[in-house]
């Protein structure tokens, strides 16, 4: 996905029940693993690719959300749903990413980049090749739904 994680953290705030600070934890989560752009462009020079970092392994967010939502259950229940909507968010950042982006969903047994379909390098940038492949409409998709629940959510 290019364009689609912040409408989909939009789309996933807009189905759950309502309740405070829902939005804003769908919207970071749904972008938060790909921070690690930074890193990718300013200090790795693009060497490894950004599905490699730890932002991107699903097992690490399952540790964290283990670790987190037990303590938030205990201590700071108001604090529950913003997180599992949270963890909701990135785990959907990383479904939309197995689409043509792949994701090492076997770490740390296996260092695969699990993708669902290939994107093929047929035009002279990658962009392009995204922007150009069929699966680029299932984003316009998650758009066209984002902006559908933001329409409907409007007074006339």
């Amino acid at each position: 996905m290019l364009t689609a994680h912040l409408p989909s953290g939009y789309v996933l705030a807009q189905l759950t029940p309502e309740g405070r600070w829902l939005m804003p934890a769908a919207l970071i989560g749904a972008v938060l693993p790909d921070f690690d752009m930074l890193w990718f462009y300013f200090v790795d020079q693009s060497s490894i690719h950004h599905h490699r970092y730890w932002v991107h392994v699903p097992v690490f967010w399952v540790a964290v959300a283990a670790l987190i939502l037990p303590v938030l259950a205990l201590r700071a229940r108001a604090l529950l749903a913003p997180a599992l909507v949270l963890f909701a968010a990135l785990f959907l950042h990383m479904v939309l990413d197995s689409i043509g982006g792949g994701i090492l969903w076997g770490a740390p047994f296996d260092d695969h980049l699990y993708t669902l379909v290939e994107v093929p390098a047929s035009q002279p940038h990658w962009v392009l090749s995204f922007l150009l492949h069929w699966t680029f409409l299932l984003e316009l998709g998650i758009w066209a739904l984002a902006l559908y629940l933001w329409r409907k959510g409007r007074p006339a």
